[in-house]
């Protein structure tokens, strides 16, 4: 492959390879273009198989011919950039970050500077070369606005192990978020489906239709006289977006999240922090535990909500 504006492919399928996706096997055979970027060139009849149409979710079967011509360039891989940082733990494996508010987790959207990936890239070194090229390494990510804590693989080990924890979630994650109003019980349950909104595409929204299983555990912590309530919640799944569409389908949405209708003076983003963060260690089985420190922004709000309760 080149860097040229037009990219031929060729590929006739091994027996190993047959009832991969598709857009799975591009994606893997063609690291310097992203899944969703391959899922389009699909869709327009830019690549074929059997010099027919197909879908991306297409299995492919022993001796298909994928061919076509890719007519725009690869995306620009993540560069290093000295971006402060703060690393809890690192190994040849795996690290443990903490991502702070308003950093994306990988580039996307155009995006390509100012990410954790470029931060980490540049403090601890190369990360696994899988999950694309515009996310090496990243298993599981945090909304734009939400700060904590996070794993990041570092080799194909580290990578096959935490994909599978977060899949059979056996890894622990907790949160904190003040949510707005008076949460009325003191603990609960929530278990809807979310699924992309029908009206706002950028929004995820509890639904029966297009929807996958979701559940959320939660308890209060502290109480602020009905205006807040600060929320210890428990992830037991992990839909984007999925606390704060599951609070804001409880009535009582992350405050400072102007997205699902609690826009707040308290805080500039939404009031929610990745606390707590346990995985099985990818080369020893060891029980990992990372905890971190409440953001100082959550923390001023917080405050503010004392002072005036």
């Amino acid at each position: 492959m080149t860097d040229d504006a037009s990219t031929p492919v060729h590929f006739v399928i091994a027996p190993e390879e047959a009832g991969t996706r598709l857009d799975a096997f591009l994606g893997k055979a063609l690291r310097a273009y992203s899944r969703t970027r391959l899922q389009r060139f699909i869709a327009a009849g830019a690549i074929v198989v059997n010099d027919e149409a197909a879908k991306p979710s297409y299995r492919l079967r022993e001796g298909d011919v994928v061919a076509g011509t890719l007519t725009s360039p690869p995306e620009p891989l993540p560069e290093p950039e000295n971006i402060p940082l703060t690393i809890y733990y690192l190994d040849e494996h795996v690290a443990v970050v903490e991502k702070p508010a308003g950093m994306l987790s990988h580039p996307a959207g155009g995006v390509v500077a100012g990410t954790l990936v470029n931060a980490f890239l540049y403090h601890a070194g190369p990360l696994a070369p899988v999950g694309g090229p515009l996310r090496p390494g990243i298993v599981h990510r945090l909304d734009k606005g939400t700060s904590g804590v996070m794993a990041v693989a570092r080799s194909e080990l580290g990578h096959r192990s935490l994909v599978r924890q977060f899949s059979r979630r056996t890894t622990g994650r907790t949160y904190v978020a003040v949510a707005a109003g008076d949460v009325p019980l003191e603990e609960g349950a929530i278990e809807a489906p979310i699924g992309r909104s029908s009206r706002d595409p950028t929004r995820f929204a509890v639904s029966p239709l297009a929807a996958k299983e979701a559940k959320t555990t939660f308890a209060v912590v502290e109480r602020f006289g009905g205006e807040a309530t600060l929320l210890r919640l428990r992830l037991f799944t992990g839909r984007t977006h999925q606390i704060r569409v599951h609070l804001a389908y409880l009535g009582h949405a992350v405050v400072g999240d102007a997205t699902y209708g609690a826009a707040s003076d308290l805080i500039g983003r939404p009031a929610l922090h990745a606390q707590t963060l346990a995985f099985d260690d990818p080369a020893s089985g060891e029980r990992r535990r990372f905890i971190s420190p409440l953001a100082a922004d959550i923390r001023a709000a917080i405050d503010r909500l004392r002072a005036g309760r």
